[in-house]
């Protein structure tokens, strides 16, 4: 497949290559907009970018637009396709653009141009009778386009500032082939079936209020839930030597100021005032943990020091970002900083990249590496970053582990190696990081004395494993549909007795099995069985527990399994040991 840019260079690729997707997606945002205007030719059309997974188009129609006029869109696309348009780009002067779209009263395209260098040429795309001043890249002909869908509509400020109008944004997808299309449907459909969002309410999970969006709620359920996450996190971290600690929730702006977040991070922060002085409550907790660093002095004998928080950060994303527990503005982070000398850095990466292995490796997920360089917004010297950077690389190397490089993407301060966790249904997340800073003990001026009685400067490691802990639980919701296995489940047993003269007995089972260290319920509803069976079935617990005369003569239990069925009768001690078993695995 060729794609052209817009000096006209021509690069053959194909489809799995990143870069060929991106401009096949981008191709099919033109087609989009093509296709809109020619059915609603008073539309304004303002951006077509790709995402992850496809592309949006943002128009201003000037009636209510609902899905029901996608496929009607969807035929017309289909036209310029099969008209087989080949793509042309040339590039002309800022004043003839914006001359261009003036004329034809596209008021959003004027604003961008207004917004570009005056002498910068720009480029412009051209497909038949439709035109855009474009970036690129495009693939070279609209007959490559054989497969896309419109997938639905969302409101978007433009521009994302809320005090501007909302438009209406389109979503597609789009592939070479018609069965890559079904494929990535089917896909769709499996993810809303395990959607967090609807599975944390039916599973009484978790919620999230009117009165207060994007900070999630935890029902009793997902507290055991979100809990049972920390009692695992603190009992590797005890192991592995960390100290765990707890830094103020807000500080005051020279903590910002010197760390650099107010100068690169100031739009994403709360900030408040007290007696006079400005606070700003933390967006994330590594200047506090430098501060607990430079409590008293230190000596290279105290390091490696590795400092564990779980700490509840703010961070102000805007209304339109916000998804469940994947996108909030308020999570618990399970950071933790690591000071140590120059000769400790690689095995301390090599540590927490086996530490971060073996947590994920535990949920059953695969995952994949990218070691992130220098950006343009960013502190330090080249030669510091060139040291942190070949770091990481040469501890990646020596343990084995692959990684792609993902240039420019790194933090304001530093290198890091992001680790991208793949689902039960293939898609990916990331979660995990380890972020080599040389710049933040500079910038406190953080010190330890060595072995040769002299003052050093020590290195920092930022990393998280689960990333965010509300998002964990939401990846995790989805990649076991809801049916979390038995150590994580939050009721892992439902006593159902058919008759209310087992109620008691049913409790002494009950009690038994909570002595025993599980997390058992009793169903007392006056119900029939199989209705009981059904609803523990729909609550994805994984043993229903059936006591009925049979049960209560021999004094023992029938156990179902929410996976396997029924697995026959068995004393408590035996199904005690069945389940201690399984949860050591």
């Amino acid at each position: 497949m060729k794609v052209i840019y817009r000096n006209g260079e021509m690069r053959e690729g194909s489809f799995e290559e990143t870069w060929v997707r991106e401009a096949f997606w981008h191709t099919t945002a033109h087609i989009l907009a093509q296709a809109v205007k020619r059915l609603y030719p008073d539309t304004k059309c303002s951006i077509g970018p790709t995402i992850e997974q496809g592309f949006y188009y943002d128009f201003d129609f000037s009636f209510p637009f609902g899905e029901e006029q996608l496929p009607q869109i969807e035929e017309e696309m289909k036209k310029i396709v099969k008209e087989s348009l080949t793509v042309q780009v040339c590039e002309i002067s800022r004043s003839e653009a914006l001359s261009y779209m003036q004329e034809r009263e596209e008021s959003y395209k004027v604003e961008l141009i207004d917004g570009l260098p005056a002498e910068e040429e720009i480029s412009f795309y051209k497909q038949g009778d439709y035109a855009e001043f474009c970036a690129g890249p495009h693939v070279s002909n609209t007959c490559h386009i054989k497969a896309f869908k419109l997938l639905s509509i969302a409101g978007a400020y433009w521009r994302g500032d809320e005090k501007n109008k909302m438009l209406t944004r389109i979503y597609g997808i789009s592939f070479p082939k018609s069965s890559d299309l079904e494929a990535h449907l089917r896909l769709l459909e499996e993810a809303k079936l395990r959607d967090h969002r609807r599975l944390g309410k039916e599973l009484e999970l978790f919620t999230i209020l009117k009165q207060g969006p994007g900070f999630p709620v935890f029902l009793p359920k997902g507290l055991i839930l979100k809990n049972l996450l920390i009692d695992y996190w603190r009992e590797i971290h005890r192991r592995e030597g960390y100290l765990e600690i707890s830094t103020p929730i807000m500080l005051d702006r020279s903590l910002w100021e010197t760390s650099g977040h107010w100068e690169h991070y100031r739009e994403n922060m709360y900030t408040t005032v007290i007696d006079d002085v400005d606070f700003a409550i933390k967006p994330m907790s590594c200047p506090g943990g430098m501060l607990v660093y430079q409590m008293r002095p230190r000596s290279y004998k105290e390091l490696p020091l590795r400092l564990g928080e779980l700490g509840l950060i703010h961070r102000n994303e805007k209304s339109g970002t916000l998804h469940g527990l994947m996108r909030v503005r308020a999570c618990t982070q399970d950071d933790a900083h690591i000071f140590m000398t120059k000769d400790q850095i690689i095995s301390e990466i090599q540590n927490v990249a086996a530490l971060i292995d073996e947590v994920y490796t535990k949920f059953g997920f695969e995952y994949a590496v990218e070691l992130s360089t220098r950006p343009e917004n960013s502190i330090g010297t080249d030669e510091e970053w060139e040291e942190a950077t070949n770091a990481l690389a040469r501890a990646m190397d020596s343990i084995g582990v692959p990684y792609k490089l993902n240039e420019g993407d790194g933090a304001f301060y530093g290198p890091k190696l992001d680790f991208h966790l793949k689902d039960s249904i293939g898609r990916t997340w990331q979660c995990g990081t380890i972020q080599l800073d040389f710049q933040l003990p500079q910038r406190f001026e953080a010190e330890y004395i060595g072995a040769d009685g002299k003052t050093h400067r020590p290195i920092m490691i930022h990393r998280v494993v689960y990333g965010s802990i509300e998002r964990f639980i939401g990846i995790l919701i989805e990649h076991y549909a809801g049916k979390f296995p038995l150590w994580l489940a939050p009721v892992q047993i439902k006593i159902l007795p058919i008759a209310e003269r087992f109620h008691a007995y049913a409790k002494e089972v009950c009690q038994e099995l909570t002595d025993a260290g599980m997390r058992c319920e009793v169903d007392e509803r006056a119900e029939k069985i199989g209705f009981k069976i059904r609803e523990a079935q729909l609550d994805k617990v994984p043993y229903m527990v059936i006591i009925g005369q049979k049960e209560w003569d021999a004094r023992e239990v029938s156990v179902r399994s929410r996976d396997a069925g029924d697995v026959g009768s068995r004393s408590i001690n035996q199904f005690v040991n069945e389940l201690k078993k399984e949860m050591s695995r």
